[in-house]
């Protein structure tokens, strides 16, 4: 049967093809927030739900068609429509589809569309595959039901023992709260594993069980300043002391470490870290970053007389330079660049309302409030670390997905105003008993 005004629907696809591409960057955009995001949203979804309403025909010539496509944005678009509701696909024949894809890029864009999937059932047809003789299927698997709320209990006693690293990895960096006999019996071993990730993992995964070992752990890593992964460096300033400071300051004088401890020390709220971001805003690689955390840390907005205007950028990049470079838009890119005169000038006479030894965000004292408003109100590039540290101050009871669409975002916003009358705002040692 051929759908009347076809090309209707396949304008449907192509325009939630588009918008999926945009929703997803201001996600993470620095000049978005949930609002603006939310205004998005409401246009990509009125694309999405026209598909779904063309039903099983406009399902089996363009929906499904569209799963074998090239183009991760249409597949995931697709495959949200086609699962949006029961009966345009069933569920076992696309979990036989993604068993025969077991391939990165086409799981990476079935992620999309599952994660956003608000079907439990959807979930459940996927726990099979924690069966499977493939570790990427097992650990896209875990990453999938985790970032929709339905992560398998007891699936960590199981497979933190699992040979493969990334099974690993995704377990410990998923599973919301390690029960107490298998932290202690796991993860000793597992912060010492030299298996690419798995010790960053463990250490993740212990702090959000509230395991001292975990601290220790990640300022060891800190110190040995070395390649350490981001996560570790950004733990040390949402709960570090005056010591775990004076850490971070000492990596921005490695070159290879500046960049992510600059995004760090923009969560220390520290005025130590302000005053060195000022030192980096200079003309460099690394000024519009140092900016951002600077801003972060005291309130300060960057734009009018404290930021240096664009300049043009050529439209290629001259033959002579890496042609492999990616030139995908970053989130960074988004970023001012800070005037940095007249931002030190500012701090010249705002210096006085700052406090050493007080943490600061936006400018005020931390707070569980201030937090929250920044999870409501604040940069969406910001907001994904913050959403780490309410998982930590609630040992895994607030599972904060700030990829999710909208209305489940403003949902666990309600609930943890709920209970940020129960959680610790004390540094981490002091919380988890160090």
């Amino acid at each position: 049967m051929t759908v009347p005004l076809m090309d209707i629907y396949e304008e449907h696809l192509d325009e939630a093809s588009f918008l999926w591409v945009q929703w997803n960057r201001a996600l993470v955009a620095p000049n978005y927030n949930l609002e603006d995001v939310s205004s998005l949203e409401e246009r990509l979804l009125a694309h999405l739900d026209g598909l779904v309403l063309g039903g099983e025909p406009v399902a089996t010539q363009l929906l499904l068609p569209a799963l074998d496509s090239e183009d991760p944005p249409r597949i995931s678009a697709a495959l949200w429509a086609l699962l949006a509701e029961p009966g345009l696909m069933e569920l076992p024949k696309f979990v036989e589809r993604v068993r025969a894809t077991a391939l990165e890029g086409p799981l990476a864009a079935f992620r999309r569309a599952l994660e956003l999937n608000a079907r439990p059932e959807v979930g459940e047809a996927l726990l099979p595959l924690l069966k499977s003789q493939e570790p990427l299927l097992q650990a896209w698997a875990l990453e999938v039901l985790a970032s929709r709320g339905q992560f398998p209990r007891g699936a960590e006693v199981e497979l933190l023992g699992h040979p493969d690293a990334r099974v690993v990895v995704a377990v410990l960096r998923e599973t919301p709260l390690l029960p107490r006999d298998v932290a202690s019996r796991e993860l000793p071993r597992l912060l010492a594993d030299a298996r690419p990730g798995v010790r960053e993992a463990a250490i993740l995964g212990g702090m959000r069980s509230g395991v001292l070992a975990a601290w220790e752990a990640c300022r060891k890593a800190v110190d040995a300043r070395t390649q350490v992964e981001r996560t570790s460096l950004v733990l040390l300033a949402l709960g570090g002391d005056e010591r775990d400071l004076m850490r971070l300051l000492a990596c921005t004088g490695v070159e290879a470490m500046r960049e992510d401890s600059l995004w760090a020390l923009g969560f220390s709220g520290r005025v130590e870290a302000a005053e060195a971001c000022l030192e980096f805003m200079g003309p460099g690689p690394v000024a519009a970053l140092a900016g951002e955390a600077f801003s972060a840390i005291t309130g300060l907005t960057l734009e009018d007389a404290y930021v240096v205007a664009a300049e043009e950028e050529e439209s290629l990049p001259p033959l002579e330079e890496d042609l492999a470079r990616d030139l995908e838009p970053q989130p960074e890119d988004a970023l001012p660049a800070p005037a940095r005169e007249a931002v030190a000038a500012w701090w010249k006479d705002a210096r006085k309302d700052f406090v050493r030894g007080t943490r600061y965000l936006r400018g005020r004292a931390f707070s569980l409030d201030g937090l929250l408003e920044e999870l409501a109100r604040g940069s969406m590039r910001r907001r994904h670390v913050l959403a780490l540290e309410l998982a930590l101050r609630s040992q895994g009871s607030c599972q904060f997905q700030t990829q999710a669409f909208t209305p489940r975002q403003y949902a666990a916003l309600a609930q943890a105003r709920d209970m940020r009358g129960r959680l610790p705002a004390s540094p981490f040692p002091r919380m988890i008993g160090g």
